[in-house]
């Protein structure tokens, strides 16, 4: 009989690429196998893509003869304003939902290194926005800009800030989704989570505008969700907001400083 020699593999080596690399697979599988994952997505792109094709085609009329009031460029992305709701459910449960399931326990446990844990998700949560946010901008204006084309106000692809915006869509969902998810990591409940979120974007926001004088003016500029959504317009509905990247600037560094406060928490509490 020959004899048949048996040599062991040699062991895998644990680099901090690796470990890394492992935890991002692990988050992705834990991202896209939750349903609430799947219809979130797709309720971003049916209000994202589907309103913006409506409000195009009913108000097109309206916009050729004036009576709209309006740039043809401020419709371009209409539905992406309601969209963003669909962003920061996404965020929060994300991160929630681990904690109301208690699997935050199993996954801390497998991965003792907690900022390997928020960088994985944050940065998976980032891209499927940045993506989903980008593409379905796309798809609303080629589907919605024809409509507007035929009235003679189409917005060509190549003008003033159409493609900024399409690109600005995807990457403020992705900050409002980290926004969201810092709350998330702060408050460990998806219901108080988005409660904060939602009431801070959409209703304080707008409630300081209340404030009389040029105190109030400032302060609803540098609010999350009017600085932020600056980029994705063509035209801005408000004449008296920041500047496309400069209100994007503000607004990444307001996602970075509930980062910060999220991660000091999550690395220091327990699960």
């Amino acid at each position: 009989m020959t004899a048949i020699e048996v040599t062991e593999a040699p062991p895998r080596v644990e680099t901090q690429a690796t470990r890394t690399r492992d935890v991002l697979r692990g988050e992705w599988i834990k991202l896209r196998s939750v349903r609430s994952t799947v219809w979130t997505l797709v309720a971003l792109f049916g209000f994202g893509a589907g309103l913006t094709v409506l409000i195009c085609a009913t108000s097109a009329e309206g916009i050729a003869s004036g009576a709209a009031g309006e740039d043809p460029g401020s419709f371009v992305t209409w539905g992406m304003m309601i969209a963003q709701v669909t962003a920061v459910v996404l965020g929060v449960l994300a991160v929630s939902s681990e904690y109301s399931t208690g699997m935050i326990r199993t996954t801390l446990a497998a991965t003792p290194r907690r900022g390997q844990v928020m960088f994985a998700k944050c940065a998976l949560l980032a891209v499927v926005l940045f993506l989903a946010g980008t593409v379905t901008a796309f798809v609303g204006y080629f589907a919605g800009n024809p409509f507007l084309e035929a009235e003679g106000v189409g917005v060509p692809l190549d003008g003033d800030g159409v493609v900024r915006a399409m690109f600005g869509c995807g990457l403020y969902l992705a900050g409002l989704g980290l926004f969201s998810a810092a709350f998330a990591f702060l408050v460990r409940h998806s219901a108080a989570a988005l409660s904060l979120t939602l009431a801070l974007i959409f209703v304080v926001g707008n409630l300081v505008m209340l404030i009389p004088g040029e105190a109030g003016e400032w302060i609803t500029k540098v609010m999350p969700g009017n600085a932020g959504a600056s980029v994705t317009y063509v035209v801005n509905f408000d004449p008296t907001a920041l500047d496309p990247w400069t209100g994007f600037a503000v607004f990444g560094l307001e996602v970075a400083v509930m980062l910060g406060l999220a991660a000091a928490r999550f690395l220091r509490r327990d699960a």
